[in-house]
């Protein structure tokens, strides 16, 4: 049964030829992540109208609730009746510390693992525009900048997210008009998880359109993505190798926001895997203002001249001098 409006599907299509840059009808295949909420399965009927023959879907089961089983074998159900392969994906591990930030990095490693042995060119998930605004929202409370306020990214590796410009209504009408019955997952009504608070706080605000939200996004994304091929270009004169780390040389009057990207650059390249939470990069200026050097994970940044550090491993025999 093809969605009501057909127009909708054709949208998707789009949406992924300008996602991936080219025509999304050639040979790629799709993976569709469904968890059998309202959005997911308007994405199921949406790319099984856009692309016939083309798609998979996976469900992950972190096993967290007692109905995550009962659901998944729900949207195998309904992947069979429109002849759509289904796979269930399941954690080696139990979910523990943070649930929701461990369950959503497991759920895109399960997909990816997934999207590589069943020979898939791409992952798509179901977010949408009220989405979008929610994780501004959350954002913005935070103080993030240029790189968080830009949301949730329309592409991310091989992860694609065509539906950012619609809204969560609309995917719930493809849904009825399909004949389907979503899953309620009461996570996204706990008032213990941030989303969940955020969006009964944005219900109340109308006002605030989601449409226009994304379409902030998607400037704020373009503007990040900007800075950062300027800084990549910029990089190549401002970080050079020396012993075992590298010489980093800023110009001060340079923009304070190119200035922290390239501390972010020389950082990475000397620590791959760094993590860099909140406020790292200031303790880490404060400290270089007071003594000549100071550590950051594994490595030791020292100042060896006006605008110039060397960065390199903390045990390091020359540290830079």
């Amino acid at each position: 049964m093809p969605v009501a409006d057909p127009a909708t599907a054709a949208t998707l299509g789009a949406r992924l030829a300008a996602l991936i840059g080219r025509d999304a009808a050639a040979q790629d295949r799709f993976g569709i992540a469904v968890s059998g909420g309202a959005d997911s399965l308007a994405l199921l009927r949406l790319a099984a109208d856009a692309m016939p023959g083309r798609i998979a879907a996976a469900t992950v089961d972190h096993q967290l609730r007692e109905e995550s089983a009962t659901e998944a074998a729900h949207v195998a159900a309904i992947c069979a009746s429109i002849n759509v392969p289904h796979t269930t994906l399941v954690p080696d591990a139990p979910i523990t510390g943070s649930l929701q930030a461990a369950a959503r990095t497991a759920r895109y490693g399960l997909l990816d693992q997934w999207r590589q042995a069943a020979g898939l060119d791409w992952i798509i998930t179901a977010h949408h525009a009220d989405d979008q605004l929610e994780t501004m929202a959350m954002r913005l409370a935070r103080g993030s900048g240029v790189g968080g306020l830009a949301g949730i990214r329309a592409q991310q590796g091989r992860v694609l997210r065509p539906l950012l410009m619609l809204r969560r209504d609309d995917l719930s009408a493809v849904v009825r008009a399909a004949g389907w019955t979503a899953v309620d997952d009461p996570s996204n009504t706990d008032s213990r998880f941030d989303r969940a608070r955020w969006r009964t706080a944005l219900a109340r605000l109308p006002e605030l359109d989601a449409i226009a939200a994304s379409n902030s996004a998607q400037h704020l994304a373009a503007a990040d993505d900007a800075l950062d091929w300027i800084v990549t270009q910029m990089a190549a004169a401002a970080l050079a190798p020396q012993d075992d780390g590298w010489t980093l040389m800023i110009d001060v009057d340079w923009p304070q926001e190119i200035q922290h990207r390239l501390w972010i650059a020389a950082l990475r390249r000397a620590q791959p895997d760094i993590a860099l939470r909140a406020g790292a990069l200031d303790r880490l200026a404060a400290a270089l203002r007071k003594v000549p050097q100071a550590s950051i994970g594994a490595l030791l940044v020292r100042v060896t001249g006006p605008g110039r550090w060397w960065i390199g491993p903390a045990g390091s025999r020359d540290n830079g001098g």
